[in-house]
């Protein structure tokens, strides 16, 4: 089993920045793709940006390629979420995820076995 706790959330206006942490408890040969996704009020969860444990690849979703960066401290076992220039449809509750789907899968939250339980971030326009 594989704990995740995510921080790092609030409050930014437009074209500001946050910083989002997920620490996660342990490793399992089921949680070698670390993710984050998000879900705003009344849409369907949507990933954001992935990256494989302990390597550099990475891949992220065109609504915010160039505005998001995800990294990993592997001795701390902790993926990082730079967000800037925010914007409103960046609103919505941030998840942190650990699973083993695949290159090609790795935007479906059903491929993910494990989730923390979540990190607001609102942007005010």
């Amino acid at each position: 089993q594989v704990q995740l706790v995510e921080s790092g959330g609030g409050s930014v206006q437009a074209g500001g920045s946050l910083r989002l942490s997920c620490a996660a408890s342990a490793d399992t040969y089921d949680s070698n793709y670390r993710a984050w996704f998000r879900q705003a009020p009344g849409k369907e969860r949507e990933g954001v940006a992935v990256i494989i444990r302990g390597s550099s690849y990475t891949d992220y979703a065109d609504s915010v390629k160039g505005r998001f960066t995800i990294s990993q401290d592997n001795a701390k076992n902790t993926v990082y979420l730079q967000m800037n220039s925010l914007k409103a449809e960046d609103t919505a509750m941030y998840y942190c995820a650990a699973g083993s789907p695949g290159w090609i899968k790795w935007l479906a939250p059903t491929e993910y076995h494990y989730w923390g339980q979540g990190t607001q971030v609102t942007v005010s326009s």
